[in-house]
């Protein structure tokens, strides 16, 4: 059956990371691993440009929202959060997985809602709003995994948060746009995430770095 190439749009209200028509065709597939959060496996794939079929390893996540939390007075708001993989804590965007891959758009508008709250504790405020910044791919030499950018402005603290140990979050605060092109840097913001939607931030006209 004929695969479709990589790209995350929205078809019928839905946000989806399913690919454009396209010459791409799968050929086989082999599994290797799964879990709740990962599918590992090798595919053996037809592309347009070339004649004889590639082999590759992928591995398959689930979409994800990364937010940029904006305060009245125009700072940033990041966590502090452990990250097991590097043996580091790093400063982020609250971020997090979409579980059900049908979601549409106003789904993932909760689910960011809903990881801003649990994750930085903060919320909208009585006249905030959710601004959609576009789609993007984490690593895609090596994942098939998505996710949508999402300003969130104003925010404001959620009254008599507490934060839920299991996130590995140590810290959460704001800060200026100043400080944010300090700590990129200086090489203190690394995560991609976090890059990536600065970047479009930056593009919008939203903030100057």
């Amino acid at each position: 059956m004929p695969r479709q190439g990589n790209i995350a749009c929205i078809i019928g209200g839905h946000y989806t990371c399913r690919v454009k028509e396209s010459r791409w065709k799968t050929i086989s597939t082999e599994h290797h691993f799964a879990n709740a959060h990962v599918d590992v496996a090798t595919d053996h794939v037809q592309t347009p440009t070339r004649s004889q079929p590639r082999t590759w390893t992928i591995v398959h996540r689930k979409a994800a929202v990364v937010i940029a939390p904006m305060t009245q007075d125009g700072k940033i708001v990041l966590i502090h959060q452990e990250r097991i993989p590097i043996h580091e804590a790093i400063w982020e965007m609250p971020a997090g997985q979409i579980d059900n891959r049908d979601a549409d758009q106003e789904e993932i508008k909760q689910v960011a809602l809903r990881e801003l709250r649990e994750e930085a504790g903060y919320e909208l405020a009585r006249d905030g709003e959710l601004i959609p910044l576009g789609q993007y791919f984490s690593s895609p030499g090596f994942t098939d995994e998505c996710g949508y950018f999402f300003l969130a402005r104003p925010v404001v603290r959620v009254p008599d948060y507490v934060r839920n140990e299991s996130e590995s979050i140590l810290d959460c605060r704001p800060f200026t746009i100043s400080e944010i092109r300090r700590l990129i840097t200086e090489n203190e913001i690394r995560d991609g995430n976090t890059l990536g939607v600065c970047a479009r931030l930056a593009a919008h006209g939203l903030i100057s770095l």
